[in-house]
């Protein structure tokens, strides 16, 4: 059983939703990425995600943009990236980790040893955002072949259709993106995400996260209510940006916002 599935069933046997925190790797220096990630995960977090450095992350707003600037100037690339997880499996065997990122870097790899790399590093899953499953025939066959879960995104657009093709090619989870735009630029209505959702699940058995617009803990914890993960990244990254020179307070501050959400959510 691969780690994200066995990471959902544990948190439903618990009548718990997930919590699935992102960071951009090499944010704001390389060193600091894997402490960071295990940091997360002590204060709550369920599943990593973690963002391949790229230099037109089409899909993210201004704050996880300069996030991809600042891990650029340290030359922070895809194997790097790779690299960082193999570090952190060493004392971490059970959390999932999910890269996310664009498709350049991976081809510029090749779909078959980007594969082999990050399944040998202990890489669960992969969001790539600008390719449609009807590209990505020979991508999924690289990733599947290796145990690795295809994450799609969907839309508030997306009708019915659409969502049936995005879940018949997704592996591991179905990411909703609940609001219209880039990361960290609107907040959402529960009431519309809460109907997206259940429309969504009548497509797949696959646990739905929803992510964008998630900034705090009440935020969180009305997500929860109707989805099966709560996707948070661009309050974590504007952190990591306030304090890129005090490198020292990074972990505490984002261990803090976790574990508030944490909280939150299991009062539920």
């Amino acid at each position: 059983m691969s780690r994200i599935k066995q990471c959902f069933e544990q948190l439903d046997a618990a009548h718990k939703s997930a919590l699935v925190t992102f960071i951009t790797a090499g944010d704001p220096n390389p060193e600091i990425t894997v402490s960071l990630m295990r940091a997360m995960v002590e204060a709550g977090a369920n599943i990593l995600e973690l963002g391949i450095p790229f230099s037109d992350p089409m899909a993210d707003g201004p704050v996880i943009q300069k996030a991809n600037e600042r891990a650029l100037a340290h030359n922070v690339a895809l194997r790097d990236v790779i690299g960082m997880v193999r570090q952190f499996r060493q004392s971490d065997q059970q959390t999932p980790v999910v890269l996310m990122g664009y498709l350049n870097p991976i081809e510029t790899l090749g779909y078959d040893s980007f594969a082999e790399l990050a399944a040998e590093a202990g890489v669960d899953g992969v969001i790539t955002v600008d390719i449609p499953p009807e590209e990505a025939e020979d991508y999924l066959r690289a990733l599947r072949g290796r145990g690795i879960d295809p994450v799609f995104l969907l839309a508030p657009t997306s009708d019915s259709e659409r969502i049936a093709r995005i879940c018949e090619a997704a592996g591991g989870f179905v990411y909703y993106v609940s609001v219209k735009g880039t990361t960290g630029s609107a907040t959402f209505a529960i009431g519309e995400v809460a109907s997206k959702v259940f429309e969504i699940r009548k497509a797949t058995r696959l646990p739905v996260g929803v992510g964008f617009g998630i900034k705090d803990a009440e935020s969180a914890q009305a997500v929860a209510q109707v989805a099966d993960a709560v996707i948070v990244g661009s309050v974590l990254v504007k952190q990591i940006e306030a304090l890129a020179d005090e490198p020292e307070s990074i972990a505490p501050a984002l261990a803090l916002t976790i574990s508030q959400m944490r909280e939150a959510m299991d009062l539920i």
